[in-house]
């Protein structure tokens, strides 16, 4: 219990701290860096992930693919609940918690979405977004080597909840290293293959790959913390009408 309180306040101190790295009109002050990893992320995944998903999405069927991301959702809500509660939101942590333990038990630990048959909303809630909710910015933008898009403050986030409410980290914890290593190796290449098309449309698509992926990464980000009420700051560069004008100023 000390320990978890220690690193919770740790991230915090954390993300304050550096929530004052990069300003609006510098958002990736760490550009050349951050560059320099997604290249290495993007040659690693083409000759290695890209690769395994792809068999992965030929070899297993689709009801055993759905059912491993119905798992590992499953167990993530586990942080969605504590952030929900972080957060104050009791009325979310109440429904979160439910479809846990609904599909934790009538779900077969999970690999059936019962709650969503039900109509049960599914919410997502991590410690960056937290942090979020409470004022503390997004400070630099990182690209982490494997994981990929990030910020100082949802790196901090993460950091916390893979300590404190991920069941994969417990299994470690535990002494089964094995098992950890082999539900992580699952998870990273069930992530990996939801990703497919995507990436592949992107990446074709985009002169720009790396700076569209960062701009969607903040902007979905932004949208999460504010629970998708997110003001628009897109200049049409039209002026505004007349009739749309305050009174004063016409």
């Amino acid at each position: 219990m000390q320990s978890t309180l220690r690193t919770f306040l740790l991230s915090c101190v954390l993300a304050l701290l550096v929530s004052g790295c990069a300003t609006q009109a510098n958002k990736d002050p760490l550009e050349g860096i951050n560059r320099g990893i997604y290249k290495f992320n993007d040659v690693t995944d083409r000759a290695l992930f890209k690769p395994v998903a792809k068999a992965y999405k030929t070899v297993a069927p689709t009801p055993v693919r759905k059912g491993f991301n119905n798992f590992f959702n499953n167990l993530g809500s586990i942080t969605t609940v504590l952030n929900d509660l972080l957060q104050l939101k009791f009325a979310n942590a109440f429904t979160d918690a439910g479809r846990f333990i609904i599909n934790s038990t009538f779900g077969l630990a999970g690999f059936i979405d019962v709650a969503s048959m039900d109509n049960i909303p599914n919410h997502k809630e991590d410690f960056g977004q937290t942090l979020g909710h409470w004022g503390v910015g997004n400070g630099a933008y990182l690209v982490l080597p494997f994981l990929g898009a990030s910020t100082v403050r949802d790196t901090t986030g993460l950091i916390f909840d893979t300590v404190t409410s991920d069941p994969i980290t417990y299994t470690h914890n535990i002494g089964q290293v094995r098992l950890h290593n082999q539900l992580r190796a699952a998870q990273f290449i069930d992530r990996r293959t939801e990703l497919l098309d995507a990436k592949d449309f992107i990446d074709n698509a985009s002169l720009d790959p790396y700076a569209f992926y960062r701009d969607a990464y903040l902007q979905r980000r932004e949208s999460l913390v504010a629970d998708g009420v997110v003001e628009s700051k897109v200049d049409d560069g039209f002026e505004p009408a007349d009739e749309d004008m305050p009174a004063e100023v016409k």
